[in-house]
């Protein structure tokens, strides 16, 4: 597996799996970084980065294909984007996700840990409910790690 940076067009259904807004991914794609993970020429994960400070870097999605999820591809751009943000100099990464669900632990294993609250986060900023595994996500966590 081969990660690269992109400038080519984003793989939007890929990156709609981690937000389901195109407009919000739209968004945040402006001066950010992409970066795609390849196994051969097949795009099977990637993530968008944003710098949002001097030293602060946020990471806005990561994606992995649903064919290609529980192989270890979500855990090695993770700490692909974490090697990214030192090299950049960064000191703090900041993400934000829902109050449950795999992500949480998938942050907290690679040492993030929760900041803060947004409350309504997605009542407010998704012109769709947003549900996973029949729960309705309201609130978003942000998190951050320390580098």
């Amino acid at each position: 597996m081969r990660i690269l940076r992109t400038k080519e067009a984003i793989p939007m259904e890929l990156f709609l799996l981690a937000d389901p807004a195109e407009d919000s991914v739209l968004g945040y794609l402006h001066n950010s970084l992409v970066y795609v993970a390849k196994m051969g020429e097949e795009v099977v994960g990637g993530y968008i980065l944003q710098a949002t400070g001097h030293d602060l870097y946020e990471l806005k999605n990561i994606a992995v294909a649903v064919p290609a999820q529980n192989k270890g591809i979500g855990t090695k751009l993770l700490n692909h984007m974490i090697e990214v943000v030192k090299e950049l100099e960064g000191k703090h990464i900041e993400v934000g996700t829902g109050t449950f669900g795999y992500q949480l632990t998938f942050y907290q294993r690679a040492g993030f840990r929760v900041d803060r609250v947004d409350k309504d986060f997605f009542l407010l900023n998704y012109p769709d409910a947003v549900f996973e595994n029949g729960i309705q996500h309201k609130d978003m966590l942000r998190l951050s790690l320390k580098l």
